[in-house]
């Protein structure tokens, strides 16, 4: 969303978020790799819990760096995951990338790399807002942070420092 963005439709979609964890993950550097690749380390963590993810974003060459990021960016991790689309019927991978389409079923983490809120808050338990220091990344984070507040929730960050 962006300032003076009308939040009504995300409070009446998502009547009950009260509930969602959300978490800032801020980078002080301003390198969309690092960015990407803090995703990839969350997503793995995530399923090596058990938990089920999305990833959500709405610039689909980005997601398709990010798809490839997952086999590579640390030997030997791997995280099987699967690109959410319209022709996909019962996708069953622990890890699924959207490039802004909605899953048809509830996921555990949902991390999110998109300049907006996603409307499909009311499908997580857990919303992970990765951000660098690129300076328009994080305008539009402060935008999400404020959002999440006029939800009711409390969003929690946590600054990340580069490697």
């Amino acid at each position: 969303m962006t300032e003076g963005s009308d939040t009504s439709s995300l409070v009446a979609a998502n009547a009950e978020t009260r509930s969602l964890r959300v978490d800032f993950y801020v980078l002080d550097e301003p390198s969309a790799a690092a960015r990407l690749k803090l995703a990839c380390r969350l997503a793995e963590k995530a399923y090596l819990a058990s938990q089920s993810v999305l990833v959500w974003h709405t610039d689909p060459e980005e997601l398709r760096i990010f798809d490839e990021m997952l086999w590579t960016f640390s030997d030997g991790s791997f995280v099987p995951h699967e690109l959410l689309s319209a022709a996909a019927s019962a996708l069953e991978a622990p890890v699924l990338l959207s490039a802004g389409m909605a899953p048809s079923r509830s996921v555990d983490i949902l991390i999110n790399l998109a300049a907006e809120v996603p409307p499909c808050l009311a499908q997580t338990q857990r919303v992970a807002e990765v951000i660098d220091g690129d300076d328009a990344r994080r305008r539009a984070g402060r935008a999400r942070f404020k959002t999440y507040r006029e939800l009711g929730l409390q969003p929690a960050s946590h600054n990340i420092r580069g490697e």
